[in-house]
């Protein structure tokens, strides 16, 4: 049934991701060799190298697709997870040819040409499983493609999540009916009761199921142990939900193992992943490096600026609460008089301190005193996005009165993030912004950086001080 059915669809998948990575390549070199944008003197091989190159890179694709895991099924995998693997297995999978085409001296092949055939890989393949999942989605709201689903345990774990399959008609998800060895046999808001567990071998065998879910207490070992017997006796997979579901609704949980003892992570946090982590880095080290260098005249001035109008260093260093807990020292062209008096780490600034100069106001209101921060992120203090970072008085006190707070350690702070684009910034509601910055640190992808970055400056503009 469901598994016949799962190796059609990925023997189709492949056929189409190698049609896919075949077209980018020949687009590719057509608008590199063959397209008017480019005089004939440029070009170098004939289309058969290329073809067979193709012949090299589509194998690969094909393979690094399926370690990526872009061949398991997708009913519940959000489309911009699967967009994530599809832009880490290309990005892959280009560095893999250039460094198969400098191994064997193929030097003639078009650089730009491979960076075209980059940037349409992950466009079209992005597109067509797009495409691919809205299809699926449509055939499974009609009564296509269903999975059928029985549960063991008709109480609330059970229910809930027949309500969820419900609710969720695309993903295709058909609750044939339940197991209990409580509830007579009747239906349960409308789906039936077929009987109990003492029963369940001959259920199996008069109904059509693709997958059981138990949803019993923990305490009921036993009858989950012989549960899961009757089903692999009959060949049919099971998925069991954790009686203590409900101490990990408020997170995002994943799944880890210790030599075969499974491991719950209460809270998913995506730049746990390495390939994730060293994506976001490298980023990091490169745009504050260009950043750096574009803007080395304004720091200049910006340095003359601050010594000119108030004796004293022109950084100002504090001390601020990272990644992991550990304290590091923040910089920031000096925006205060030197001569008053600190308030000390207890203090916030408001938009009438008299400690401001004349030129640290203007710094401070258009965040030119922040700028010293992006040689922060190059030593790897920070990051260009996530949670701003505060000062160890305010991190003790906030631990003890917001939920959660700590969950912002987990990873690098940043210049910006998603809670000061969404106004969460200075003297604000610190619920709120610990609430954003959660939602940052579960929903992390690369575009959501992008997004963030594209919105930072509007959100500078709105802030007075």
């Amino acid at each position: 049934m469901i598994k016949s059915h799962q190796h059609f669809f990925n023997f189709i998948l492949i056929l189409l991701d190698a049609v896919t990575v075949g077209l980018s390549l020949l687009l590719a070199y057509w608008i590199r060799f063959s397209s008017p944008f480019y005089p004939d003197w440029v070009k170098v091989l004939n289309v058969s190298d290329y073809l067979a190159l193709a012949a090299v890179i589509i194998p690969i694709y094909i393979i690094l697709f399926a370690i990526f895991g872009l061949y398991k099924p997708i009913r519940t995998r959000r489309f911009y997870r699967e967009g994530e693997m599809i832009f880490i297995a290309d990005t892959v999978g280009i560095l893999i040819t250039v460094c198969w085409l400098y191994l064997t001296r193929n030097i003639y092949f078009s650089r730009l040409m491979l960076g075209y055939f980059y940037v349409f890989t992950i466009l079209f393949v992005g597109l067509e499983r797009y495409l691919i999942r809205k299809a699926l989605t449509k055939l499974r709201a009609k009564g296509y493609n269903q999975k059928h689903i029985m549960i063991v345990g008709a109480g609330a774990l059970g229910q809930q999540y027949a309500r969820k399959a419900a609710e969720n008609r695309e993903l295709g998800y058909q609750i044939t009916g339940y197991v209990d060895d409580y509830y007579p046999k009747e239906d349960k808001d409308g789906i039936p009761i077929l009987g109990t567990t003492r029963e369940l071998d001959q259920i199996l065998e008069t109904h059509r199921v693709d997958e059981v879910v138990i949803a019993l207490p923990n305490t009921s070992q036993k009858r989950i142990n012989d549960v899961i017997d009757i089903c692999e006796f009959q060949g049919i997979k099971t998925q069991v939900i954790p009686d203590y579901f409900a101490l990990i609704q408020g997170s995002k949980p994943s799944f880890d193992e210790l030599d075969g003892i499974p491991l719950i992570n209460t809270r998913y946090i995506p730049l746990d992943d390495p390939w994730k982590n060293v994506l976001k880095r490298s980023f990091d080290i490169v745009f504050s490096t260009l950043v750096l260098v574009i803007l080395s005249p304004l720091l200049l001035v910006t340095a003359i600026g601050v010594k000119i109008t108030s004796p004293g260093p022109v950084i100002y260093k504090q001390t601020r609460i990272g990644l992991n807990r550990k304290e590091f020292e923040i910089y920031k062209f000096r925006s205060m008089r030197n001569d008053v008096p600190d308030v000390g780490n207890k203090g916030w600034t408001t938009e009438d301190d008299p400690r401001k100069t004349k030129f640290g106001t203007f710094i401070r209101k258009t965040s030119i005193d922040e700028l010293p921060q992006f040689w922060n992120v190059l030593k790897g203090d920070m990051s260009v996005v996530g949670p701003r970072p505060e000062r160890p008085y305010w991190v003790n006190q906030f631990k003890e009165e917001v939920p959660h707070y700590m969950i912002k350690h987990h990873v690098r702070p940043g210049l910006t993030g998603l809670a000061q684009v969404e106004g969460w910034r200075g003297d604000t509601s610190i619920n709120e912004r610990i609430k954003a910055d959660i939602r940052y640190i579960e929903n992390w992808t690369p575009w959501l950086d992008i997004k963030i970055m594209f919105k930072t400056p509007a959100a500078m503009m709105k802030t007075s001080y």
